[in-house]
């Protein structure tokens, strides 16, 4: 923990960044807005800073974090590229797809950043604040959502204080987020091969592969709204909060129009709004499993978990 009792939310303009800046290079945490969802940011070279993002969000150090860097060049001084990795980079870099790729002997980041892995997860984000911060500081952050472990991702400054008000020193509030969900992964073999470990944003021509922890957001239970959650729902019982989809309507809707990437972008303030709502149980509409659609579905199962 930070040590502090009340988290402050600046507004993310050019003071607000330098005074995240000055918070970040001394070892403390921001929240900060990207393009998919509120990261929570600590340099990524610092042992104690990246335990206190543990410590915050109560986070089980067998789960790697991502580190975000501000291009390609600074990517490649932790991580080893192959001809794979770089065209990826450059084909989707700054935006929301985060690559695992074998780690460099000299890297220089914290141990617990990989959680003792031969690999590092890596991801320059597009949205302008995160931009800002990572030049202006020209230090590696690693940035898992900022939430206690196991809860909703934040897509808003109200639902980074909602988990973690009085555990961090600062939220840098950008306003919402836009993807909504978090970044698509893909690891990138040493021998060149490219397997997706988490569906998200971006649809990456790869297999899906399960098995060991080697990214963020492969626990089976995860973004748990704290009550039971029924998937495929046409309908809401008595005692559940419906989230509705399309012809499916609900308390609320991911889309009226059955539109997946606005599903993708609603998806956490309607889980937010139901774990708020009275009822003790959570429906769900289905969506369908295609495009972002996979990312979303991703989500929900785990958070039924």
């Amino acid at each position: 923990m930070s040590g502090k009792n009340v988290t402050e939310v600046v507004l993310a303009d050019a003071a607000g960044i330098a005074a995240a800046a000055r918070i970040l290079e001394s070892g403390g945490l921001v929240a900060v807005p990207t393009e998919t969802v509120y990261g929570l940011a600590a340099r990524a070279d610092s042992a104690e800073a990246v335990a206190r993002i543990y410590a915050a969000k109560g986070r089980p150090d067998f789960n790697p974090l991502i580190v975000h860097v501000a291009g390609l060049e600074q990517a490649a001084r932790y991580g080893a590229f192959t001809p794979e990795a770089c065209a990826l980079a450059e084909a989707y870099w700054p935006g929301p797809l985060t690559l695992v790729v074998p780690r460099r002997a000299d890297a220089g980041l914290a141990d617990a950043v990989t959680a003792g892995l031969a690999t590092v997860a890596l991801r320059v984000p597009a949205h302008p604040v995160m931009q800002a911060l990572l030049r202006q500081m020209n230090i590696p952050l690693a940035a898992p959502s900022a939430n206690r472990s196991g809860f909703i991702s934040p897509t808003t400054s109200d639902h980074v204080l909602a988990s973690l008000q009085g555990r961090i020193d600062m939220v840098l509030d950008g306003g919402p987020t836009t993807a909504g969900v978090e970044s698509t992964i893909v690891a990138v073999r040493a021998d060149g091969r490219v397997e997706e470990l988490r569906p998200g944003p971006l649809q990456i021509a790869a297999p899906h592969t399960g098995g060991a922890i080697e990214a963020p957001g492969q626990l089976a239970s995860h973004y748990a709204p704290g009550k039971p959650v029924r998937l495929n729902a046409r309908e809401a019982a008595a005692d559940e909060f419906l989230i509705g989809f399309g012809a499916v309507s609900g308390a609320v809707t991911l889309s009226v129009s059955g539109d997946c990437n606005e599903a993708a972008a609603r998806l956490y303030a309607a889980l937010h709004e139901a774990a708020r709502a009275p009822q003790p149980r959570i429906a769900v509409a289905p969506v369908p499993d295609e495009g972002i659609g996979r990312a979303v579905n991703d989500r929900l199962r785990r958070a039924a978990a």
